[in-house]
């Protein structure tokens, strides 16, 4: 069997990252110098002794470390950042995903999801700290991957789900149940400005963009594929930024195994037949938004004070 030690590097770098623990620390706790770990993920042959260091300090299986098989990730933080380095050499990607796709959302969306992750965190949740330092660890990849995609922008297939849209427009975008509802009608109106944002990237028909709007129940799991010159990668993940957002609890795959792509590849086909496009697709949109719009919360809460 033949590794990639380039993609070696690669995981190595994702986990160091989310263990919290500096380049220092690694390297001084496996006996290595901080350049040699570097080395490392930069694709260098790597020991047999050296990997089972990382293996243990990291909390990673040596398997996942290889990519033998299914790579298994319990961190939103190396999810992210494994995500990042897949798609920096994706020639096209396919996507089923919430209510927003964060490669085709808004600044906005962006700007606001730091809070909302932050939000999400509960208050006694014991390592608050550390929690709160992954997600600024994610925003920054989240950053880096809108980054690059604008800078690539490799063609993009995307099913989106209706049901999941609706969800987002009526309890807007917030990370965490029973806030002020003073807080509540900024939220449902920055849920209601992405979902109108996302309706104009589909009117605007761009090169390599292709939107699908799945109004069937969809898997609550999100995945991607991504094709690159000599392989397919399929990432499955319950890690989230819209609707309902995690980036705490969860383990993510990522495999290359045939029968998993093309059983993936199968479902994006079916979905695909049946979704929305092009104008209709919009269409649909721009429906939910009058509907879900400033002027008919008004509307109800008239009736409801009669």
């Amino acid at each position: 069997m033949s590794f990639r030690y380039d993609e070696i590097g690669n995981r190595l770098k994702a986990f160091r990252i989310a263990s919290g623990l500096s380049a220092d620390e690694i390297a001084s706790r496996i006996g290595i110098s901080r350049t040699a770990l570097y080395r490392l993920e930069k694709g260098e042959l790597v020991k047999l002794d050296t990997l089972e260091k990382l293996s243990e300090l990291l909390e990673v299986s040596i398997p996942s470390l290889l990519g033998v098989g299914i790579e298994y990730v319990a961190s939103a933080v190396a999810y992210f950042e494994r995500t990042r380095q897949i798609e920096e050499t994706a020639e096209q990607i396919s996507i089923l995903s919430g209510p927003i796709s964060l490669l085709l959302s808004s600044d906005k969306f962006v700007h606001s999801l730091d809070q909302v992750l932050r939000e999400s965190i509960p208050d006694k949740l014991q390592h608050r700290a550390r929690a709160l330092e992954d997600i600024a660890k994610i925003m920054a990849i989240l950053q880096e991957r809108r980054k690059l995609y604008r800078l690539r922008k490799p063609p993009v297939v995307n099913l989106i789900s209706a049901l999941g849209i609706e969800r987002f427009l009526r309890n807007g975008f917030v990370g965490r149940p029973l806030l002020p509802e003073s807080v509540l009608e900024k939220r449902r109106q920055l849920a209601w400005e992405e979902v109108e944002h996302f309706a104009s990237v589909i009117e605007e028909e761009a090169i390599g963009v292709q939107v699908g709007l799945v109004t069937d129940t969809i898997p609550y799991t999100g995945f991607q594929i991504f094709r690159q010159a000599d392989r397919k990668i399929l990432t499955m993940s319950p890690f989230r930024l819209g609707e309902q957002p995690n980036v705490r609890i969860g383990i993510a795959m990522i495999t290359s195994a045939p029968e998993a792509l093309s059983l993936h590849e199968e479902i994006v086909q079916q979905l695909w037949k049946g979704a929305l496009k092009g104008k209709e697709a919009a269409g649909y949109l721009r429906a939910l938004l009058e509907s879900n719009g400033p002027d008919s919360k008004k509307n109800v809460r008239r009736k409801s004070a009669r």
